[in-house]
């Protein structure tokens, strides 16, 4: 599995080559993501972009490599 704490800043969501395939859970979640507009310089926030990502994230709905859940506040590894 991918080091999910070094997973943040600028996500692009593809349909294809993707860095990693994420399957979005409401509970037992590997990453817990806020999405942010500026300052994702941290584990967790992801500023959603078209173009020059960090890293391309697909989303999937079984068997991806580590599973993330939407939160308002606390990002990050739990």
């Amino acid at each position: 599995m991918a080091d999910v704490s070094k997973i943040y800043g600028k996500i692009q969501f593809v349909t294809s080559f993707p860095d990693f395939k994420v399957e979005v859970v409401d509970s037992f979640a590997d990453l817990h993501v806020e999405k942010v507009s500026s300052f994702a310089d941290s584990p967790g926030k992801w500023e959603i972009v078209t173009s020059f990502p960090d890293y391309k994230i697909e989303i999937v709905n079984s068997f991806g490599d580590f599973k993330i859940k939407y939160v308002s506040s606390f990002p990050g590894v739990q």
